[in-house]
């Protein structure tokens, strides 16, 4: 296996959670860099910018939320004359 096949199964097969990281500003008014680390929970939280190699924190995000559209599957149990 090359190493793209290992990290199409890193990522695709076992879901892992995508976490949020901002660089820490060194200068005031500089603005931070945010990117994002696929990692398993149980992962510590990155230190430093893979890229640039500066400070960075990890960003609490709101995640987000799964909506179902359609019948749910206890309407598809009442009868249809109940309807």
């Amino acid at each position: 296996m090359g190493l793209g096949t290992l990290k199409w199964l890193q990522t695709e097969l076992f879901v892992m959670p995508t976490y949020v990281y901002e660089t820490i500003p060194k200068k005031k008014g500089q603005r931070p860099r945010r990117f994002e680390v696929v990692q398993k929970m149980k992962d510590p939280p990155l230190k430093k910018d893979p890229e640039t190699g500066e400070p960075c924190k990890r960003v609490i995000t709101g995640g987000c939320g799964v909506v179902f559209h359609g019948p749910s599957i206890m309407s598809m149990n009442v009868p249809k004359s109940r309807k």
